[in-house]
């Protein structure tokens, strides 16, 4: 837990912040926290347009397995490992629920599924699969350690009232403009009188191309996603585990806690708005689901009725973006984690604190806010 100062100093009345995040999700509720982890003293400020958790994080699957595509996703995939591994030895009440994994693949790319997985998912071959899950011919089936699901939006806000005594959060508030000198980073709000920072970092989700700093991210070739996931109306049981089928980047997750199954699938919709896209399921994206269900899950498919519908940024390369924006870096974008921010998060935020600390100026602690 970040130490806590025995009593509140609002930043906005004290003085300029040392850092302000925006966007409240998962990911820049973790930039905080490691902001503070790294110096107690430090003054930071968090915005979001909405409320904590309310955008890509309230509709999460919020499952984390440990693989990564690439050595640098999986780097970050064992450095986020730890990292959740020690807070819910830490803290046993926040909403991160261990659970079994079984993955799913052509026999033939056995060699590649090892390279994919971390060590500690301590991948084994497996004859007996869950119940109702069908491997067609040519396909095996593996058992493996280290996954876990949250409750993302629950968790979100956990965090979030944890570090409120020395964090100020600034929910309903947007940021209308974004720009940078040798004074700081001067922050427009929709709320009246502007914030001046000794440096931002924007971690704004699926909200790329808000005005306010559309122009600053451009260059990073991000693009936004659809994300689809579908409700399967089966109570999964608490023998029930992940199972990850990995050649179609798709997945059935045993929603415990809303006791319904989860399948996450890949839509190929690109460049959708978060403020526009239609939050609801469509036939296309049932007959898409249903087609690859019918292969794997047949007694599900039918099933699968309703589900959740958003989106999230994806980087060029796949692997998360930390950037600084402005040749100063006291402007720095974090995010893009190609639909993995809740399980690629502390390690985002992690990087995110790093390159701060090695490149922005010195923050303003909470002493010389006084």
């Amino acid at each position: 837990m970040v130490e806590q100062a025995t009593h509140r100093e609002g930043t906005l009345m004290a003085g300029r912040p040392g850092t302000v995040v925006v966007g409240a999700g998962i990911l820049g509720c973790l930039v905080a926290r490691e902001i503070l982890a790294t110096d107690s003293r430090a003054s930071v400020t968090v915005i979001d347009r909405d409320l904590i958790g309310s955008g890509a994080s309230r509709r999460s699957a919020g499952l984390h397995f440990p693989r990564g595509a690439n050595p640098a996703v999986r780097a970050l995939t064992t450095e986020s490992q730890r990292y959740y591994a020690d807070l819910a030895a830490r803290r046993p009440d926040l909403p991160i629920h261990p659970i079994g994994m079984t993955v799913v693949a052509r026999e033939s790319t056995e060699a590649k599924v090892r390279r994919t997985y971390l060590p500690e998912a301590n991948l084994r071959r497996v004859t007996r699969v869950p119940d109702g899950v069908a491997l067609p011919k040519g396909t095996v089936a593996w058992a493996g350690d280290g996954c876990q699901y949250a409750d993302v939006p629950t968790l979100t806000q956990a965090l979030a009232a944890e570090l409120r005594p020395t964090v100020e959060f600034l929910e309903g508030v947007t940021v209308t403009g974004v720009s940078s000198s040798v004074d700081g980073v001067r922050l427009s709000l929709s709320t009246g009188p502007p914030l001046i920072a000794e440096r931002v970092v924007l971690a704004p989700g699926p909200w790329l191309a808000a005005r306010a700093w559309r122009d600053l991210v451009a260059p990073l070739g991000a693009r936004v996603k659809k994300i689809v996931a579908l409700h399967i109306e089966q109570a999964p049981t608490e023998q029930d585990g992940a199972i990850v089928f990995q050649e179609e980047d798709a997945f059935l997750l045993p929603y415990r806690r809303r006791g319904h199954w989860l399948f996450s699938y890949t839509c190929s919709e690109w460049d959708v708005d978060p403020d526009t896209v239609e939050p609801g399921v469509n036939p296309a994206h049932l007959a898409e689901a249903r087609e690859l269900l019918r292969r794997y899950a047949p007694r599900l498919a039918d099933r699968c009725v309703s589900g959740r519908v958003f989106c999230d940024a994806y980087a060029p390369d796949a692997v998360p973006l930390v950037r600084a924006l402005t040749d100063d870096s006291r402007l720095v974008f974090a995010g893009a984690a190609n639909g993995s921010g809740y399980r690629l998060a502390p390690a985002v935020a992690a990087e995110t604190v790093r390159l701060l600390s090695t490149q922005a100026p010195t923050p303003t602690s909470r002493k010389d806010t006084k």
